[in-house]
């Protein structure tokens, strides 16, 4: 079968379909939905006489009758999907609304159930939307709410599950969301689909909107993190009702790519999803109507998003935006030095995201954006950042790192203490001429989230770090902490004398030199993940010491972080939590991973990196009574990777569980 061809211009699609002509091919077109597209699609298919074959999957009867028109076989070459048998649909209900297909219904209940099932006509989408809203409501004194929901459903889909009747439904589910979550589901139709988000930029960009509401003894990011959880559980909202809804509410304008030519009469959070410049021959048709970027009225827009790899004319007015709280333009190119003084105008702005943009400087007028709450400026050209950062003492998320130069870390200056706001630093480079902003740190008390370096050499690095210790002990907050440093001279060992750890950590990362793991360790009863590189441990200095922690569910050893020959799981390292062991160390050793009975027992996922060492090897996996899956990684050539996967697939046959075996080779 034929790679997916890249977007990276009509060249490429032309040389993928240059293939076609010389090839037998099988190529599966997903979720087609207009006769207009697919006769596109076809006429760049050759007809090269190899027997190919093109499936296409429409929810659109008319559509899949089109495409079956333009094949040349005979007879009928349409399949139409079964709907789910009355049993199936029955068993897919009882697990969304009561968490499994063998619960009962309550018989208050059963006739409501019964109804609905029979309106959803078995389509499993159907089911499982219907299912999700009412497991809310799963007992018999919700008997009213089951009512309403039922007769809500349109009975269009109980005779025709048609995809009118499953819009019907989903916006039946949307319906019953609370405010607060259908703001926060409407916003995601910001982003393109099928776009990947990351988790952080988007509760980041609901506070910063005003749509995460102040909670008694939480904070907005701990409420942010709660409304996603409750988001994430409702999956089955579709992409297609939450962008009619935003639209229909007029809570987002977008641009670009099938929504190009779209016009609105007012627009607070503009979305420009690529392909924002019209074409001669429409602008031509459209001729005095406000569509194209350079003419729309930006005034009252609050949320600017531009998703188009290149930059467009829009950032040549961002002079007009300002009135401006969003501003994100991850990894837009085109961004130039005049662009970001016009950025340092906004005086409303709470969020900036530069992020992968190619910006070499930032501008010391930077400090005039004082309510900004987050500033992204990760793997950028940025090689240093302007003093008057430490001014923006309302800013709570804070991430800096120049593209492709790990070692480029913001090195503070006296003041720190100033930007009493911080909740989210990283990357910080503590240097030996910075006793004070060593001492600083410690007065950042909101601080949750911290990766921190030090390059402490001098003549003062030892007063620097018995500093910075102290600092660290007082951060009671803190719940990820990533410390490292950037040489070889064992520095972190200052951190086996801190006085006292910031004992609510979940995340913990220590990358440089130290002779042991701190004794503080074993007392973080909340840690959940623990990454280590570079400390050249041996014998039990590792799983000794973090077998006895009560919720550890990841541990992932990094380059040279243990140097031993043998890394042992003895049946004292029981690891009450521990699900996932991960080694990527790169180097000889460990030559053996072994694994006594009674260690490790609720590990479900281990991944180890053999690379192309030889005489590697796994021993004692049968005592690994809760394995599911095992991912090796390593050179092709490699013979004793061979070797172990053999003996893995051989062992996964009699293992309980019979878990998977996995290989990535370099």
């Amino acid at each position: 079968m034929l790679p997916r061809p890249k977007p990276a211009g009509s060249g490429a699609l032309l040389l993928w379909f240059a293939l076609l002509l010389l090839l037998e091919y099988l190529i599966v077109i997903d979720d087609v939905w207009t006769i207009a597209a697919w006769d596109v699609i076809r006429s760049k298919l050759p007809d090269n006489h190899l027997d190919s074959r093109i499936m296409v999957t429409t929810r659109i009867e008319t559509v899949a009758v089109g495409c079956s028109d333009a094949c040349e076989i005979g007879g009928d070459n349409i399949y139409q999907i079964e709907p789910l048998s009355p049993e199936d649909s029955k068993k897919l209900f009882l697990s969304k609304a009561f968490g499994s297909k063998d619960a009962a219904c309550p018989k208050e209940l059963e006739d409501e159930m019964d109804k609905i099932l029979k309106k959803c006509g078995g389509l499993p989408l159907a089911i499982v939307s219907i299912g999700s809203l009412l497991a809310r409501y799963s007992s018999p004194e919700n008997k009213d709410m089951w009512d309403r929901v039922c007769k809500s459903i349109s009975y269009h889909m109980e005779s025709n599950p048609t995809l009118e009747g499953m819009r019907q439904i989903l916006t039946l589910s949307y319906d019953h969301l609370p405010y607060h979550l259908k703001r926060c589901m409407m916003y995601l139709s910001i982003f393109p689909e099928d776009y990947v988000i990351n988790k952080d930029r988007l509760l980041y960009r609901w506070i910063a909107e005003g749509l995460v509401e102040e909670k008694r003894g939480m904070t907005l990011m701990e409420v942010a993190e709660a409304y996603y959880e409750e988001l994430v559980s409702r999956v089955w909202l579709l992409r297609l009702v939450m962008v009619s809804k935003s639209l229909e509410a007029n809570f987002v304008s977008l641009k670009g790519g099938q929504y190009e030519g779209m016009s609105y009469d007012t627009i607070r959070r503009l979305s420009i999803h690529g392909g924002g410049q019209r074409s001669k021959a429409s602008a031509s048709k459209k001729k005095g109507m406000k569509n194209d970027l350079e003419e729309i009225n930006v005034q009252h827009v609050r949320s600017l998003s531009i998703f188009q790899i290149n930059g467009n004319k829009l950032l040549d007015r961002l002079d007009e935006f300002t009135l401006l709280r969003v501003l994100d333009l991850e990894d837009c190119k085109g961004l130039q030095y005049k662009h970001m003084r016009d950025i340092c105008r906004m005086y409303h702005l709470r969020y900036l995201s530069l992020r992968g943009t190619d910006i070499s400087v930032l501008p010391p007028k930077v400090y005039e954006l004082e309510h900004l709450q987050t500033l992204d400026v990760r793997a950028t050209g940025l090689a240093k950042l302007p003093e008057t950062v430490i001014k923006l003492e309302k800013l709570e998320r804070f991430f800096f790192s120049q593209n492709g130069v790990w070692s480029t870390m913001w090195n503070p200056p006296v003041g720190l203490c100033r930007m009493k706001a911080l909740r989210e630093v990283g990357w910080v480079l503590i240097k030996d001429d910075n006793v004070q902003v060593a001492q600083e740190v410690g007065e950042l008390e909101q601080l949750q989230r911290l990766s921190i370096y030090v390059d402490c050499y001098g003549s003062n690095g030892p007063e620097v770090l018995e500093t910075l210790a102290v600092s660290l002990s007082k951060l009671y907050s803190l719940l990820s902490l990533d410390m490292g440093d950037m040489g070889y001279a064992k520095e972190l060992n200052f951190l086996l004398e801190l006085p006292s750890p910031p004992r609510l950590l979940r995340f913990l990362r220590i990358a440089g030199g130290i002779d042991k793991l701190p004794n503080w360790v074993e007392s973080l009863t909340y840690l959940v993940e623990f990454h280590m590189s570079w400390a050249l441990l041996v014998d039990d200095q590792l799983f000794g010491v973090l077998c006895k922690l009560p919720n550890l569910k990841t541990i992932w050893m990094q380059r040279n972080c243990y140097i031993g020959s043998k890394l042992v799981a003895l049946t004292a390292h029981n690891f009450p939590a521990l699900m996932s062991l991960r080694g990527t160390c790169d180097q000889e050793n460990p030559k053996v991973y072994r694994f006594e009975k009674g260690s490790m027992t609720k590990l479900e996922k281990l991944s180890l990196n053999f690379d192309n060492w030889n005489d590697k090897s796994i021993v004692g996996i049968e005592h690994l009574t809760s394995l599911k899956e095992v991912q090796l990684t390593g050179k092709r050539e490699n013979s004793t990777l061979d070797k172990t996967l053999k003996q893995l697939k051989e062992a996964s046959e009699i293992h309980p569980n019979k878990f998977t075996v996995g290989v990535k080779y370099d």
